[in-house]
């Protein structure tokens, strides 16, 4: 008896994009606000630890959902976005284009836009870069490359957010230029395991603070 075949593995791993930033930021206010609520919560007295709690009930996978849910997945054939309420599944084909003006977004065929929360666009880094190659263009006023320049000193001279655009946007012209055509179809989920609690803490604290 011959086993089945196993499913055929994709060619590479998804490509992942996140905001460092973003998640440090992240387990710092959940570490701060929990801080704040546990010594409400046990040190409170009367009505004081349950108005915690329900803070502490809607405070939290908010700050999750800003801070260290957004992602963005860039596979073979599709891109996962995973924003603070919604995950956006896309095939390349559905693509039209990836950019960052004041903030990064996919513009798909039909001309829907998703904000790409995991690629915040930083216009101070955006300057600091440009002055950067402002002065090294001074350096050598004639564009000539020195012998011992490196190479991948011209991605540094991109700022971060602009950098994950590029790779975004090449990995959508590559599956464009493929042959196989894709089998992910288009698809757009609530996440509400983010949006339920949230929401539940939030009529909880707005009935405590009523009765009180």
């Amino acid at each position: 008896m011959t086993s089945p075949t196993p499913p055929a593995e994709p060619a590479y791993a998804d490509r992942t994009f996140r905001s460092g930033a973003g998640l440090v930021s992240g387990v710092l206010l959940i570490l701060l606000v929990g801080w704040v609520g546990g010594d409400a919560v046990f040190r409170g007295a009367g009505r004081v630890p349950w108005v915690a709690l329900a803070a502490l009930l809607t405070a939290i996978p908010l700050i999750v959902a800003f801070t260290l849910r957004p992602a963005v997945f860039a596979g073979e054939e599709r891109i996962r976005i995973r924003n603070p309420f919604r995950t956006i599944v896309l095939p390349w084909a559905d693509v039209a284009t990836v950019r960052a003006a004041y903030s990064s977004e996919l513009v798909t065929e039909g001309g829907v836009k998703y904000q790409l929360w995991a690629v915040p666009v930083s216009l101070r880094e955006r300057k600091r870069v440009a002055r950067k190659a402002a002065r090294q263009a001074g350096d050598d006023p004639y564009g000539r490359t020195s012998a011992t320049a490196d190479v991948r000193d011209t991605q540094a001279r991109v700022a971060a957010a602009d950098r994950a655009v590029a790779d975004l946007r090449e990995l959508a012209e590559q599956a464009g230029h493929s042959a196989e055509r894709s089998t992910v179809t288009a698809s757009v989920r609530w996440a509400y395991e983010v949006i339920a609690p949230s929401a539940v803490g939030a009529v909880l604290l707005v009935v405590l603070l009523a009765i009180g």
